[in-house]
């Protein structure tokens, strides 16, 4: 592996909370936050972050369930999958909101991180890079079937960062009104983009999950690439 990672401690007023960070080859680089789908921080977010590092960027992947539930690490199906869907419902998402402008900060004051900070969020946590976006807390956003958003479009005009949208054609969770929605909110925008995946389902970009599409996945860390190395 050519990364370096560990966890670290990220302020939150008189609190921390964890994060797991991934540093580049070259030990300095712009900076993403790697926000979790509701599985928490398990290892396949951790390889996200870890991909990432080995595209040169500091990536950070804050626990986002840390006031309901600590360092949980869950698989897909069965009671993990119910016991993740209860952990997002306790949590409140302007904490969660917050979180992640508190690990925008903490990247910001780390040396390693030489330029802006991205948020590149999964599922829950496309909803949540969206809102950190509106919430002015990153200096871009991408979301990956970000579930919800488009019932948060009272805050789309606050979006004044660049944003990239994944969504999986076959995702039974976010309908193509939902995406529709969104697009209208944003159109006329050139610094926001659309990407729809045919054949794909919700979680395609997880090789862990048995809806794991390898085409889609790799054509969207290309664009996301794409998106973040023309802003950052």
């Amino acid at each position: 592996m050519s990364t370096t990672s560990r966890w670290i401690d990220i302020p939150a007023g008189n609190d921390t909370f964890g994060g797991y960070l991934a540093l580049p080859k070259g030990g300095k680089g712009p900076a993403v936050i790697i926000i979790q789908e509701i599985f928490g921080v398990n290892s396949h977010i951790r390889s996200v972050a870890d991909q990432y590092a080995q595209d040169g960027y500091v990536a950070l992947a804050p626990d986002v369930f840390w006031r309901v539930q600590p360092r949980v690490e869950l698989t897909y199906e069965g009671k993990d999958r119910e016991k993740g869907i209860e952990l997002m419902q306790k949590t409140k998402v302007d904490d969660a909101v917050a979180d992640i402008g508190a690990a925008a900060a903490a990247l910001r004051a780390l040396s390693e991180v030489t330029g802006k900070v991205a948020a590149i969020g999964y599922c829950f946590g496309g909803r949540l890079a969206y809102l950190a976006a509106a919430a002015g807390s990153v200096d871009a956003a991408v979301a990956y079937y970000g579930g919800g958003i488009h019932n948060h479009l009272d805050k789309a005009a606050n979006v004044k960062v660049p944003m990239q949208f994944h969504y999986g054609e076959l995702d039974a969770h976010i309908l193509p009104s939902d995406i529709g929605q969104i697009q209208e909110r944003f159109a006329g925008r050139a610094d926001v983009q659309f990407n729809i995946y045919p054949n794909a389902d919700h979680g395609f970009n997880c090789s862990d999950r048995a809806s794991y599409n390898q085409h889609a996945a790799a054509l969207a860390h290309g664009r996301t690439l794409t998106f973040l190395g023309e802003r950052m």
